[in-house]
């Protein structure tokens, strides 16, 4: 049985050639980003993905395949990533060259995954299940190897729509695997396959509809916790000007003092105080000052011999620190360089992290007792992107305490996806979020990945929220993200072995 040659669109593109194939490839994976936050276009995504299956079944060779799916991949990438360059922006002057070529080398690097993915399923000869399941394994891979960056999942576009609430039972993962299977319905449809792209799509739209059904009851009783989230609104370049640091303090002092009713729960965003641990215990006195019997969780940084960590202790009700947590999942070359202690052993030191020249990465997750508002799982910044790092707490928590300095990632696209990618890490473990930014946007988050309360991006402020009560472990929270790949894995062996036994 030969393969369906496509019409109009796919044999149109394949007809052009060298430098401007190349650029449509490119342009549908710009496209395919715009179901991204802070856009929400998800439609075009899937849209725009199904263009690029209809080249992907006209490529003739592996190689072929992995080119298209590496360069559709970076443009995909170069839009929902865009936001990388705005660390290189806080001192133009001295790294603003780096831009784009941080850009344009990340997303070229994270767009293997997909060049790969379009190639196994070529090599497989799979056809389109072979393309659902091979995108969401090296979508699974892009999470994990090289200490994983899963930001920007292709799933990720249905954050903001009724879909999110299958997460709690296939996590991100499933959310990718649907969004995938959507696109290659759709082909299948337009390129008259009624049958097989119909019942997907109507799948598909079935799961949509449903999902808002499934969701959990937003009711939080009168008497839940309390929490306060402290937003300073820092702006990078002013964060550690000597001027402007006990302006923040200040800020952030007068903010957890104020109100006529006290909460039972303060909560600072990541490196809130301009001094370390180990010489803050004056400032750790104000600060117990200022919020009064009410315990404090906040972010700052610390020095254990020559060794730096990113932490978050937990400042209790007679000002004393109870708990310190020391963040584990450190971002690559922006918080440490990868095998700077190794490379010490070859005579080069300045990259150590032992030595003080970058963070060093705390023993793991921790769940710590803030008292009234219960246990909570400190996530600093980065680490709210990985759901395996949620799932490795020791204990369940009663709520998830995100605390981050999202003013690195401008006020474009960055804060945004980063607060969406927190909403999902609640739906997949069935427990509220406490989200402190330093500029926005903190928010407390419901177990359906609801915003109860929020501060917007760019304001200084406090809020008070209710805490929402966790619900009973999901079925994401059990058993994870293997599952999934199982299932999708058993799928494709079932269409190879029947495609196998067709006539040639």
């Amino acid at each position: 049985m030969t393969e369906t040659v496509q019409p109009g669109f796919a044999s149109r593109v394949n007809g052009v050639r060298g430098l401007y194939q190349l650029v449509i490839w490119l342009g549908l994976g710009a496209l395919a980003a715009l179901g991204q936050a802070p856009w929400g276009l998800w439609p075009l995504t899937i849209a725009a993905l199904a263009l690029i299956v209809a080249l992907f079944r006209q490529t003739g060779s592996i190689r072929r395949a992995a080119l298209l799916g590496w360069i559709a991949g970076t443009g995909y990438f170069m839009l929902a990533l865009s936001w990388i360059v705005e660390p290189f922006l806080v001192d133009v002057a001295r790294h603003g060259w780096i831009a784009p070529f941080a850009l344009v080398g990340l997303s070229a690097g994270m767009a293997l995954y997909w060049g790969a993915a379009f190639a196994a399923a070529r090599a497989l000869r799979g056809g389109s299940v072979a393309l659902i399941v091979a995108f969401t394994v090296g979508e699974a891979l892009r999470g994990i190897l090289f200490t994983g960056f899963p930001w920007a999942q292709i799933g990720h576009v249905w954050i903001d729509t009724p879909m999110l609430q299958w997460a709690a039972f296939a996590g991100a993962l499933g959310l990718t695997s649907l969004l995938v299977a959507a696109a290659t319905a759709l082909w299948h449809l337009v390129a008259g396959h009624r049958a097989g792209g119909g019942i997907t799509l109507a799948i598909v739209a079935a799961l949509y509809l449903t999902g808002a059904t499934i969701a959990p009851n937003s009711n939080t009783p009168a008497d839940a916790p309390t929490v306060r989230l402290i937003q300073p609104n820092a702006a990078q370049h002013e964060k550690w000007d000597r001027e402007m640091m006990p302006v923040f303090f200040e800020r952030q002092l007068d903010f957890s003092a104020a109100g006529d009713t006290r909460p039972d729960l303060i909560v600072w965003p990541e490196t809130a105080i301009p001094v370390l641990l180990n010489s803050a215990e004056s400032v750790l006195a104000s600060i117990s000052d200022a919020a009064g019997d009410v315990p404090v969780v906040l972010g700052l940084q610390r020095i254990d011999g020559p060794r730096l960590y990113n932490s978050a202790i937990l400042l209790d009700a007679a000002g004393q620190v109870a708990s310190v947590y020391d963040k584990h999942h450190l971002v690559p070359f922006g918080e440490y360089v990868p095998f700077g202690d190794t490379m010490k052993k070859f005579g080069i030191a300045g990259m150590a992290s032992r030595d003080g020249n970058g963070y060093s990465s705390g023993p793991g997750a921790q769940v710590i007792d803030t008292g009234i508002a219960g246990k909570g799982l400190p996530l600093i910044c980065y680490e709210g992107v990985f759901a395996r790092d949620v799932r490795a707490a020791p204990e369940r928590p009663d709520f998830l305490m995100m605390i981050t300095n999202d003013a690195w990632f401008g006020e474009v696209s960055g804060p945004y996806q980063h607060l969406a990618q927190a909403r999902l890490r609640s739906v997949e473990q069935g427990l509220p979020m406490v989200r402190a930014a330093n500029t926005g946007i903190s928010a407390m988050i419901d177990p359906a990945g609801r915003i109860t309360a929020h501060l917007p991006l760019g304001q200084a402020g406090w809020i008070d929220a209710a805490l929402p009560p966790a619900l009973p472990p999901t079925l994401y929270a059990r058993i994870g993200d293997l599952p999934v790949l199982a299932l999708l894995l058993l799928i494709l062996g079932g269409a190879l072995l029947v495609r196998s036994r067709r006539p040639t």
